[in-house]
């Protein structure tokens, strides 16, 4: 794939505390305008010669809606003739903007694309748009009904064998992990303070998430979060939210409720961008790749089961580049809870002290439509200081679907 990546950027990962989080005041299309213009700052490109701007929003309602992107343009103060669009493919829709963007670069149709993704969790929390996974189709319910990803999640870990110890380990790693990256500034180079754009005060300079004081006995005390919204009545013969689960997998026997908040991704509001331009763009303009994006998938998976797609779509990247998992320094799997990132890496047989090494969204935050392009940042700088070549991302969605890039050090 003939696509390069000329940098990429993020702000600080905020806790989603509507009217109190760091960035909670801070309107969605302002937070996006503020990543967009790191990148000619860092990168001296002319943003006119800008050909789109795609942006990944879930939440695409009330001041996210829109089209945040073109608006973010126009806030960002750029030229009217550069376009845009948002997208949602859920919590891949910071991943599948720079799968878009790569693909009209490689295809010659486009020579510079920024890709990106933004989510303000403080003002829209999940299922803000009130649309589910499945709309609410009843119709669509007969042949798949789709559980909440807590439940998915729980089902996942019970089919899997894992344990609620495993699943806490995974949680006090992702948090060790990240206090570390943080300590060591290991983020810093995609970083960016985000101010306050009447006062230039700085509302925050660094991920305010991670909890040092993370203990496994703390991790233990804490009680499952989704026993109740397992026992909630939703099936159309009355049954409940665990009943259905187990509908389409009768083998599990039970829903064992496994996954806490110190085991599932936390809710943040946070924006990242991405800069993607063609060989020829590069060449003509003396720029430098920082990376090459040498494949991108997408792939559907179970609508029940849901979160088990990363593994089909690392694959599938994979084999496009002509790759096995072997060849892959670094992964980036979404924690978008503790028994996604396990399945992942036991169906892939990988190394887990190459997966995830500096955190993940357990830690650091999960704003839905823009942990993908913060993770390509994160992989990016990481291969950087450790001088390695290969980087995957990937992310589950709802509604059963994953998407994976493969990014090659240039």
């Amino acid at each position: 794939m003939d696509a390069y990546i000329v940098d990429a950027v993020r702000t600080p990962r905020a806790r989603a505390k509507p009217g109190k989080g760091a960035l909670s005041g801070l309107h969605p299309q302002e937070l996006m305008a503020q990543t967009l213009k790191q990148l000619p700052l860092r990168t001296g490109i002319d943003v006119a010669e800008v050909d789109d701007v795609v942006v990944g929003v879930v939440s695409q309602i009330e001041a996210q809606g829109a089209n945040l992107a073109r608006n973010a343009v126009l806030a960002a103060g750029w030229p009217i003739g550069i376009p845009g669009f948002s997208l949602n493919r859920f919590c891949g829709s910071g991943l599948q903007s720079l799968s878009l963007a790569a693909m009209g670069v490689a295809s010659g149709a486009q020579h510079l694309v920024i890709a990106g993704g933004v989510e303000q969790m403080s003002r829209y929390g999940l299922n803000a748009d009130g649309g589910g996974t499945d709309g609410g189709n009843v119709d669509l319910r007969e042949r798949f009904f789709q559980v909440p990803q807590g439940i998915s999640s729980d089902l996942i870990a019970t089919l899997e064998g894992f344990t609620r110890q495993e699943l806490d380990a995974w949680g006090l790693r992702s948090q060790q992990h990240a206090v570390l990256a943080q300590k060591e500034g290991r983020f810093a180079r995609s970083l960016f303070p985000v101010k306050n754009p009447h006062t230039g005060e700085v509302l925050l300079a660094a991920d305010d998430s991670p909890r040092a004081d993370t203990t496994a006995e703390k991790l233990a005390a804490l009680a499952p979060s989704f026993v109740q919204l397992g026992a909630r009545v939703e099936g159309p013969g009355g049954e409940t939210l665990d009943a259905l689960a187990l509908r389409a997998y009768p083998r599990a026997g039970a829903v064992r409720h496994l996954h806490t908040a110190g085991t599932a991704s936390g809710i943040a509001d946070g924006a990242g961008a991405v800069l993607v331009a063609s060989r020829e763009y590069l060449r003509a303009h003396g720029l430098k790749a920082r990376a090459r994006v040498r494949s991108v998938a997408a792939v559907g998976s179970d609508p029940v089961l849901m979160l088990t797609g990363p593994a089909l779509a690392a694959r599938k990247a994979l084999d496009a580049a002509g790759l096995t998992t072997r060849d892959i320094d670094l992964w980036e799997i979404n924690e978008a809870f503790a028994a996604v990132v396990l399945q992942t890496a036991r169906a892939l047989e990988l190394d887990l002290d190459r997966v995830n090494v500096n955190g993940g969204a357990i830690a650091l935050g999960h704003p839905l439509g823009a942990t993908g392009s913060i993770l390509v940042g994160t992989a990016l700088d990481e291969l950087e200081r450790r001088g390695q070549s290969l980087a995957l991302v990937t992310l589950c969605t709802s509604g059963g679907q994953a998407v994976a890039a493969v990014l090659e050090r240039h």
